[in-house]
């Protein structure tokens, strides 16, 4: 599933992107899962314009502003990587039960391959390090499952 995201947007989920990290310096909350502090504002900004395509994607309205530790997108988590042959990351302490999404470019232009619940994720075939000290279930995009077309 290709989807474009417009100027307006790109806007709108950058703006929700930086909002998000402004509220964390705020309340003195830090990277997880090893994530370089110095990535952060980038991290936010593109994990919202993934959430802003996936949205896009299924045909419904995405305005950023769902809670902290809530579902991105229609009870979805979203995950982004800007590799085109990249997987969906999935943590240890992930819930079992949530469905994940993997959004896969950048600015604006992305694949939308599938997803995947968190349980089958969390198989030891998934378990992967592929940078060194930060280790966690990375599932291949041939084995996520399609998202529904609708008719």
């Amino acid at each position: 599933m290709k989807i474009s995201l417009d100027t307006k947007e790109i806007l709108q989920s950058a703006v929700v992107g930086v909002m998000r990290q402004t509220e964390n310096i705020k309340l003195g909350r830090v990277t997880n899962h090893g994530a370089d502090p110095k990535d952060a504002w980038g991290l936010h900004v593109a994990g919202a314009l993934a959430e802003m395509a996936l949205a896009k994607a299924l045909g419904v309205y995405w305005s950023g502003a769902h809670g902290f530790r809530s579902r991105d997108v229609l009870g979805y988590e979203v995950r982004t990587t800007h590799h085109q042959n990249g997987r969906l990351i999935v943590h240890g302490d992930d819930d079992d039960e949530a469905k994940f999404a993997l959004v896969v470019g950048r600015d604006g232009t992305y694949d939308i391959p599938g997803w995947v619940y968190g349980y089958v994720a969390k198989s030891d075939d998934y378990w992967d390090d592929p940078c060194g000290g930060r280790p966690a279930y990375f599932v291949p995009q041939d084995h996520l499952n399609e998202f529904e077309k609708e008719s």
